[in-house]
């Protein structure tokens, strides 16, 4: 059985983000989304609230489980037994500091990246585009998923 994790931030989850993740449920027995902690980011949105988001978004997708994480990457890939990690790349920005953290990942801890590219229509899409917008009272259509907007657009109040 092949299972994939796919940890990130997503604060707040994306168009973007949900793309990879349906296109992983076909490639994959399993897909878990983690929702991690990353001590050099001030997030918006707490780590249950980007979960919620997460879940109500893929819900549909019977393969695929949101969780939330703190720590190593690969400790939550093993404790949920993941054999490979999933990233996902906007482009060739992207690929340079995704292929070295494949590499770490790799050589720490044994196990494989799968780099997905967003499909071309997501490609300038970023949760931090997607903060600056929300921050400033901007249109968030077409950038995240239409369930979130008005969560989202809550949060600009």
């Amino acid at each position: 059985m092949s299972h994939a994790l796919f940890a990130g931030s997503f604060d707040p989850p994306t168009v973007g983000h949900i793309d990879l993740i349906e296109r992983a449920s076909g490639l994959f027995d399993h897909v878990t989304v983690a929702v991690m902690i990353n001590a050099a980011k001030t997030p918006m949105f707490t780590a249950k609230e980007r979960a919620d988001m997460l879940q109500m978004c893929v819900s549909r997708l019977k393969n695929v489980t949101v969780t939330a994480g703190t720590g190593l990457t690969l400790d939550l890939a093993r404790a949920v037994g993941a054999d490979v990690l999933l990233r996902g790349l906007r482009g060739e920005g992207d690929a340079g500091m995704e292929a070295a953290l494949a590499a770490g990942n790799r050589h720490v801890g044994g196990i494989d990246t799968l780099a997905l590219f967003t499909a071309p229509q997501y490609g300038f899409i970023s949760s931090t585009l997607v903060r600056d917008v929300i921050r400033h009272g901007g249109r968030l259509d077409g950038l995240v998923p239409d369930g979130l907007i008005e969560r989202l657009t809550q949060r600009m109040k």
